[in-house]
């Protein structure tokens, strides 16, 4: 009964991190979709991270506007 109590807190980190991994791209195609583009390792200024394309690159959307 006491391991319940150690479990609890990874139990509530896995589903917290679970919870909003589908809200951003997660390949190419969706950023694309998204009106976006890949950026290596980073975002050129006007745009910001909004999700991952593949290990190395991001999607990079329009801050502003």
């Amino acid at each position: 009964m006491r391991i319940v109590y150690l479990l609890f807190p990874f139990i509530l980190l896995l589903v917290q991190g679970a919870a909003g991994s589908s809200l951003v791209p997660g390949n190419k195609q969706q950023c694309h979709r998204e009106k976006g583009f890949c950026g290596f390792l980073n975002c050129p200024f006007p745009f910001g991270i909004s999700g991952k394309c593949s290990r190395f690159f991001f999607c990079c959307k329009k801050l502003f506007g």
